[in-house]
């Protein structure tokens, strides 16, 4: 009969086939005389990955599974691997050997033991380390990170880190995961509503083999998955400040394109052609919504709705201009203020409605919120 393993340890890999080994033998080791498997979670690397991990198969509880479609980065190949474990606690680790596999009963015991919801390795807590040879802004790069995950990660002292362990049956319980990039660690402490974090010092050492996947483009990515995460944390505070921000933006830029235009123009034609420039700005915005948060959307046509609420913020906007032309004499650039007032009211109170971006409030609750 099988053995049902008591720890998975979740290892994405990216043309890593040079770590693998090393890195086997010593969770091995570390792990002499527990019921364990290792998971290698391979987002369809170029090299030998799949001859190494079939030769390694033989000697040590390891699987691959190979995403021949890689989507969501580190992020998603993590959570692949977490659907597909047994055991009753989660641990994740890099390839590179970065994190020290030696650590790993200290990282289990508290989630075992019960005495933590989720367990951290830390660079950067009493005891900590780091290998000699970080650039001072790869330094600063971490800290100021480390900075901004601070309202909602609270005072752990590394939610950047990528060595973790959890208890199986919390990462069921989780709802709305939008992994990006490689902070998954932050993204389940989130998401999981971790209690009772612990962190246990580490040594982070150099890559030994391969490539460095830390690139701009996925610091980027790092601060889109701050704003998710900002969301699902304060689910009322962050929509109305994002709403207030896209309307100064699109104000901002509509109002000065108005000054522009020349005075022999129809009024009602130019306030129309300005709060245009609105519309474009929150459709810039819109589109980065639909497209992070597409299958979390409780109505099924995101854009038919941006349509709607345009056209119904464009006829409010003509007929403010009309009225106030018609009834005062006030300069042309007041009349244009006050247009974009009535306009962006009919947004706030179409969007409210419709479960748009950028809005206060919502009364549907999403699927993946329910409880099962």
């Amino acid at each position: 009969m099988e053995t049902i393993p008591e720890i998975s340890l979740i290892v994405p890999a990216l043309n890593e086939a040079a770590n693998l080994a090393a890195l086997t033998a010593r969770v091995d080791t570390a792990l002499a005389g527990r019921a364990y498997e290792l998971l290698i979670v391979d987002d369809n690397s170029r090299d030998n990955t799949e001859a190494v991990c079939a030769e390694l198969s033989i000697r040590f509880p390891l699987r691959l599974i190979t995403r021949t479609i890689p989507k969501d980065g580190l992020s998603g190949a993590v959570l692949v691997g977490m659907r597909e474990a047994r055991g009753a606690t989660l641990v994740v680790m890099d390839a590179d050997l970065q994190h020290p596999p030696e650590k790993l009963p200290e990282l289990i015991a508290p989630i075992e033991q019960g005495a933590a919801d989720f367990v951290i390795g830390s660079r950067y807590m009493k005891g900590g380390s780091i290998e000699t040879g970080w650039t001072i802004y790869r330094a600063i790069n971490s800290r100021i990170a480390t900075l901004l995950a601070r309202p909602f990660a609270g005072k752990i002292s590394d939610p950047m880190s990528g060595f973790f362990a959890l208890r199986r049956d919390d990462f069921l319980r989780a709802r709305h995961l939008t992994p990006l990039g490689y902070k998954i660690g932050l993204e389940l402490v989130c998401k999981t509503r971790a209690k009772h974090v612990v962190e246990i010092p580490i040594h982070f050492a150099k890559r030994v083999a391969g490539e460095s996947k830390l690139s701009l483009k996925e610091q980027f990515r790092y601060l889109e998955h701050l704003s998710r995460l900002y969301d699902f944390t304060f689910p009322r505070l962050i929509p109305v400040l994002k709403f207030f921000f896209v309307m100064a933006l699109g104000w901002a830029i509509g109002l000065s394109y108005f000054t522009l235009l020349p005075r022999e123009w129809n009024v009602i034609t130019a306030v129309l052609m300005s709060y245009c420039w609105v519309i474009v700005v929150t459709a810039v915005f819109h589109a980065r919504y639909v497209r992070t948060q597409r299958e979390f959307l409780t109505r099924p046509r995101p854009w038919w709705d941006f349509i709607v609420s345009s056209i119904a913020e464009l006829s409010a906007c003509a007929i403010a201009t009309a009225y106030l032309l018609h009834r005062t004499t006030i300069p042309a650039i007041e009349i244009a203020f006050i247009a974009f007032i009535a306009a962006i009211a009919a947004r706030y109170v179409l969007r409210k409605e419709l479960l748009l971006d950028i809005r206060g409030l919502r009364h549907e609750i999403r699927k993946d919120e329910m409880q099962p």
